[in-house]
């Protein structure tokens, strides 16, 4: 939907100032990237400046591909442990994956200046890290909203399939800044936008006024062999 893109798109401009330093000037082919993981101080201004969610998630491992010269990642993501409940626990039943070995990709973002399949590159790469140092992890996971006109082109490329979905739910927004549930909690102490009206009245508490019709895809790959296709009717939806 780009009208909710655009509530967060009018402050682009300004975050791309205040961030200069960490932003890509130069084209690179695929070949000439390097892979590395990035440490918090590159990554958190990108994901909580230019992504669409503008936060970075806290904990995460970060990897990037980076340019030869100003060493600036013009690809990057973040990963970390599962935390979405009902996805955790459909992955155990359905696909015997037990709980804590689904990693998430949480973020990712790609500078105007990355070259084609720069994302699913990345996203092997993090795979291939992942199996020799982090035994215990299993699975990848990310989710993919169809809503802000994403189809998780980069995912299918890398390999991952399709293993069920999760129903949409309106976008929150504070003084017309898009919040994650996880920053209401984590700001606020709760979701629950009446509540926090009554307790935060300086605060300006909104919700997308539009109905959402299409739900969260949510991509799998595993992390050792290959990853098996599942067939739309076997594709579980999810309530939040």
């Amino acid at each position: 939907m780009i009208d909710e893109l655009n509530r967060n798109g009018g402050r682009l401009a300004h975050d791309q100032r205040a961030i200069q330093e960490f932003i890509p000037r130069h084209r690179y082919e695929l070949s000439d990237l390097r892979f590395v993981q990035l440490g918090n101080r590159q990554a958190d201004p990108v994901f909580s400046r230019l992504h669409y969610l503008r936060s970075a998630r806290p904990g995460s491992l970060n990897f990037g591909l980076v340019d030869p010269v100003s060493r600036l990642p013009v690809t990057l993501c973040s990963v970390s442990s599962l935390e979405w409940r009902q996805v955790g626990r459909q992955l155990q039943t359905q696909f015997g994956v037990p709980l804590g070995a689904a990693w998430d990709v949480s973020r990712v973002y790609s500078f105007d200046v990355a070259p084609p399949n720069a994302i699913s590159f990345l996203l092997a790469k993090v795979r291939q890290v992942i199996r020799q140092e982090i035994p215990a992890v299993q699975l990848l996971t990310t989710a993919v909203d169809p809503n802000l006109g994403f189809v998780g082109a980069s995912y299918r490329a890398a390999n991952w399939q399709q293993w069920m979905s999760i129903e949409a739910r309106p976008y929150l927004y504070v003084h017309g800044v898009y919040a994650s549930p996880r920053q209401l909690r984590t700001r606020f102490g709760g979701t629950n936008l009446a509540e926090l009206r009554a307790a935060y009245p300086q605060e300006k508490f909104e919700q997308s006024p539009t109905k959402l019709l299409l739900p969260s895809v949510i991509y799998c790959c595993r992390i050792r062999g290959d990853t098996e296709a599942v067939l739309p009717g076997d594709q579980r939806r999810l309530r939040r």
